[in-house]
């Protein structure tokens, strides 16, 4: 079991640069460490529906250089007003083992983010973090190894591993630094793949799908071919608006939107709604010479989220922080009174479904 100190360590590809404001577009698509100083200049706001229980059901812990983001900060973040009860981590290719089995070097991730978990619920506070964790195998590697995989990661993940991600993001155009390493056209229709996804099934796991809206049809496929797979799209399926789709985006958006509500025709598919800030290019966060309030932000993002919650229904549908990913154009309070404003209209029943019960019936948390 590794130690808090051992998950210092990180793998995922990271833009370290020194954050300044600039002149220059955005490269959209890469992550960047925020820029603590111009967050700093966010309006503050009253913190709406401060009593509504969440369960944020997507963000990452990770140590890069220039960018650490562990308990303490992540507890900042938590604290900084709305009823975070609970959260389920999501696999982000960091604290990897450094040797054994290639194929098993993704658990060291789970073993960090349970220790860090232990650590945080020793130490009291409102907020179960990583009451689940979503690791990661490498599907290529065929059923019997991701089987074995996965076992591993149970036990690295003491009582708290609900399920894996898979990571298939691929794109034609060079522009979208979106990709995932091995990531190809179709390969939700792969044979192989699809072998691997029914292992997550037979375990009665779930499987999130980080994909881009391109590739939402093959979603809907492995959707059908696997009808007791319990599937988890990721940032409303990742319209995108940047690169070649910075033109012509309302046909973009129409595409999206048609692969959206055909996913969502499947009963075993739930939807994060969240992740857009970097995809879907609804504002330049690295040239904005203030960060947006809670208003701008949700009338930005306003047509995807309303598509994805009248396509898939409150029951079906999750709030997520995607952060830290997301804290390079916005702080976590204002995020989710983000949230809260694009939810405005809803019922209780409604609410409870997309701030927490839907992440918890997903995840299998307990009460």
């Amino acid at each position: 079991m590794k130690s808090a100190s051992e998950c210092d360590q990180g793998q995922t590809s990271i833009t370290n640069a020194p954050v300044s404001r600039t002149t220059r577009p955005t490269e959209f698509g890469r992550i960047f460490p925020p820029d603590e100083n111009w967050l700093a200049q966010q309006a503050p706001e009253d913190i709406l529906l401060p009593e509504l229980p969440i369960i944020d059901p997507h963000h990452h812990l990770w140590y890069h250089p220039g960018f650490r983001y562990l308990l303490e900060e992540f507890a900042a973040d938590t604290g900084s007003g709305h009823r975070v009860i609970g959260t389920v981590h999501a696999e982000c290719m960091s604290a990897y083992r450094a040797d054994g089995p290639t194929e098993l070097r993704p658990v060291g991730e789970t073993e960090c983010i349970a220790t860090l978990a232990a650590a945080s619920d020793a130490a009291g506070g409102p907020t179960r973090v990583a009451a689940g964790i979503i690791g990661r195998a490498d599907f290529d590697l065929g059923p019997d190894i991701v089987d074995n995989v996965i076992e591993h990661h149970i036990t690295a993940g003491q009582g708290r591993f609900r399920g894996l991600r898979y990571a298939a993001s691929w794109d034609a155009s060079a522009a979208i630094k979106l990709g995932h390493p091995g990531a190809r056209p179709h390969m939700l229709a792969e044979p192989a793949v699809r072998d691997c996804a029914r292992v997550v099934a037979d375990r009665d796991l779930t499987l999130d799908l980080w994909i881009l809206f391109p590739q939402l049809a093959d979603a809907a496929e492995l959707a059908d071919a696997i009808p007791d797979l319990r599937l988890v799209l990721n940032h409303c399926g990742a319209p995108l608006g940047f690169g070649p789709y910075a033109v012509d985006r309302d046909e973009h958006f129409a595409t999206w939107e048609r692969g959206i509500r055909e996913v969502a025709r499947r009963p075993n598919v739930v939807c994060k709604l969240g992740g857009l800030l970097a995809t879907a290019a609804a504002y330049d966060y690295r040239i904005a010479p203030m960060p947006p309030t809670s208003e701008e932000l949700a009338a930005r993002w306003r047509p995807w989220f309303d598509t994805c919650i009248d396509a898939f229904g409150p029951q079906r549908c999750m709030f997520e922080s995607n952060f830290p990913v997301e804290k390079m154009g916005t702080g976590y309070a204002t995020l989710w009174n983000t949230f809260k404003r694009l939810a405005s209209g809803a019922s209780h029943t409604e609410l409870t479904s997309m701030f927490s019960e839907t992440a918890r019936r997903t995840y299998r948390l307990a009460r």
